[in-house]
């Protein structure tokens, strides 16, 4: 996989504080460096393609964000996701550092930026695939508006998370600020990330990235009750 898309070229590092511009940046760049990829092509149908199919039921109204607790461990049924989360920080080039491919089940998070349930956006990367085999965030883009990301966290919590839509945005239509940015400011919010597009063969990186938002419509668990059997969970 191509890390998180391609380098962050046109934008540059956006005014918005140094910490965030630089993870900006590290999101664009940690894909072109690092890859490993299979190519297989995420859809893409136009300059930024909605991939979730429109949900019969409104959604849910938020829930009130949680207390700060890390996040340990994210669940998504319907992509067949559920895998441990590690912390993620920014390389010495300034590219956020993807988790290795030696464990392709593993979800990073960008531990600079909100935790998922704090207020904010949360950001969680992880790879599209490898040389050998799919990766964690393989079905990512099958997601659908409405479906559920649930994840564990340090407290004894786990928050639960709503699907609001899924995008395929390619490079040249990328913009930093509407894809990171939280959309309300009193909501919990959740990226999740990965390669998308179509994968280029001669430079080793994929068109675009696949762009999941969801927000906290509830939480299981009580804060500080964390048993040796609650610690992966979900299960």
């Amino acid at each position: 996989m191509d890390g998180i898309g391609n380098r962050f070229s046109g934008l540059g590092r956006l005014a918005i504080g140094l910490a965030w511009a630089a993870l900006l940046l590290g999101l664009w760049m940690w894909g072109r460096d690092t890859t490993e990829g299979t190519g297989g092509p995420a859809p893409m149908t136009g300059d930024v393609a909605a991939v979730g199919r429109p949900s019969a039921h409104p959604l849910p109204p938020a829930h009130a964000p949680l207390a700060s607790a890390r996040p340990k461990r994210v669940v998504i049924e319907a992509a067949g996701v559920r895998a441990p989360i590690v912390a993620s920080g920014l390389d010495r080039d300034g590219a956020v550092k993807p988790p290795p491919f030696s464990r392709p089940g593993t979800v990073g998070w960008y531990r600079a930026g909100p935790e998922p349930g704090s207020p904010g956006a949360a950001l969680l990367v992880g790879h599209l695939d490898t040389k050998s085999k799919p990766a964690v965030f393989h079905e990512l883009s099958d997601l659908k508006r409405g479906e559920r990301v649930r994840v564990a966290r340090s407290d004894g919590t786990t928050a639960e998370f709503t699907v609001e839509d899924v995008e395929v945005v390619p490079e040249k239509h990328f913009d930093a600020r509407r894809v990171y940015g939280s959309r309300s400011h009193d909501r919990a919010e959740l990226r999740l990330i990965t390669c998308g597009g179509k994968y280029d063969r001669s430079t080793r990186t994929y068109s675009a990235n696949v762009v999941v938002s969801a927000y906290l419509t509830g939480t299981t668990g009580s804060p500080g009750h964390v048993s040796a059997g609650s610690r992966n969970a979900p299960h």
